[in-house]
């Protein structure tokens, strides 16, 4: 599957709009990871723990919006975009969407 942040596909044509897919997933904190996270705001430096956790976080949600747009016969998604959000202390979404297109 194609996708892009662009409202098109460079060098095709886009035949039809399938509508808007999104991919989420909301992942809570790890005591482990805040431990370490409380170090690293003592000392400063990347939090890695969460960086990986939102990274697998990021691709999880990007595979759920592909699976839609699949669903949807789609051969890309264009104007993809991320977003993310608080849901309550210790947890946070990451959204994915964008629009479900065939092409020519």
């Amino acid at each position: 599957m194609l996708y892009v942040t662009t409202p098109e596909v460079y060098g095709r044509d886009i035949k039809e709009v399938l509508g808007t897919v999104t991919g989420n997933v909301v992942q809570s904190k790890h005591v482990g990871r805040d431990i370490m996270a409380g170090f690293k705001t003592i000392f400063g430096g990347e939090i890695r723990g969460y960086t990986e956790m939102l990274t697998e976080a990021r691709q999880e949600a990007t595979q759920r919006a592909i699976a839609e747009a699949e669903a949807l016969g789609a051969d890309a998604i264009v104007n993809v975009r991320y977003t993310t959000s608080a849901i309550m202390q210790g947890a946070s979404e990451i959204l994915v969407y964008g629009t479900a297109v065939k092409l020519r």
